[in-house]
């Protein structure tokens, strides 16, 4: 059995996670590499990562280096002695860091490699419409997520399922993957496969304001799960155009007609009805428009309708349909765009 010695190099809570399972599991953690701290809000306080907090709670070794090419970075990881690093929602290394110990660099990715290599795997599973994922370890290469796979474990997507539910869920399980990469490689066991570089590859592409808008003239299930996959950060939006004013608005939750359940909204008989219309029956009204009935407000799309159930209007905190409905009024063109 081989003496591990981990550096763990992490920065959100997704991260937290796995480094707090290395250490109530008793892995050695020679130290930590985090974001620096950063102003962040409207009071632009300065902020820790969530991995620094818990790091500092555990009296670990914490660096937090602004160039991760810069020599004396490279002077103080060396002085670590580590002879295994992990990486989980960090930054792209330099060769000369993941290079480094003699056991290797993995790092912990939350989709089924090669399938969304990137940025935001967990949102685009959902917004693709998938019903399986998982997590995947993998030896750090050159390239973006293309390294040698060591192990894989598969989780089911919940019909409704946002991509809050299963960042927690792929998180756990994530924790559990690691351990077992961590003890296979103390173990001198370890077997890798290469992963594809051509095929029918999907791509977890950065979130930006561009992608995130909301297509009103997309089939019902798409918009559904595009809503789904964004919630609840960064959120899906768009424009909601009421009283001769255009606002941002951003939407959290809906549901597609055919995924209603009538113990979700109110209005049982009315839900009952709408959900009795076939999806064949494409709705006459405008793509966009709004209508109130029943308590419930619905939104055209190309085959139906779609039920939105959060919303947040620009300066207000999210609020459920009915709460809003009690205080604002839509005009009878009122439409998302």
């Amino acid at each position: 059995m081989r003496d591990i010695r981990i550096v763990f190099m992490g920065t959100p809570d997704f991260a937290v996670t796995i480094l707090e399972t290395l250490v109530t599991q008793d892995y050695t953690i020679a130290g930590v590499i985090t974001a620096p701290d950063r102003p962040a809000g409207r009071g632009q306080k300065v902020r820790k990562s969530a991995v620094k907090v818990y790091a500092e709670s555990q009296g670990l070794t914490i660096l937090q280096p602004t160039n991760l090419k810069n020599e004396d970075f490279h002077k103080e990881l060396e002085a670590l002695n580590a002879n295994l690093q992990i990486v989980v929602a960090f930054r792209m290394l330099p060769a000369v860091v993941w290079k480094m110990p003699e056991y290797g660099t993995f790092n912990l990715h939350a989709s089924l490699l090669p399938q969304y290599r990137g940025a935001a795997p967990i949102n685009w599973a959902i917004i693709n419409g998938e019903t399986e994922t998982g997590v995947t370890t993998f030896f750090i290469d050159e390239k973006i997520d293309t390294g040698a796979i060591i192990f894989q474990e598969r989780l089911s997507i919940g019909e409704n399922e946002n991509a809050g539910s299963l960042h927690d869920r792929l998180m756990h399980l994530g924790a559990g993957l690691v351990t077992k990469t961590v003890n296979a490689i103390a173990e001198g066991t370890v077997t890798t496969h290469i992963q594809p570089q051509s095929g029918d590859l999907k791509t977890a592409y950065k979130l930006y304001p561009e992608n995130t808008k909301i297509n009103w003239e997309a089939p019902t299930q798409t918009i559904h799960n595009h809503i789904r996959g964004l919630s609840p950060y960064p959120a899906a939006w768009c424009y909601l155009i009421n009283n001769d004013k255009e606002e941002r608005v951003k939407i959290y939750n809906a549901f597609a007609k055919s995924n209603l359940r009538d113990s979700q909204l109110e209005g049982e008989q009315s839900v009952k009805a709408y959900t009795e219309t076939s999806e064949k029956n494409k709705a006459k009204e405008p793509l966009g428009t709004i209508q109130i009935e029943d308590g419930h407000l619905k939104v055209t799309t190309l085959n139906g309708y779609l039920f939105i159930t959060e919303i947040q209007l620009p300066g207000k905190r999210k609020m459920d349909v009915k709460s809003l409905l009690n205080g604002y009024n839509f005009n009878k063109n009122a439409k998302m765009r």
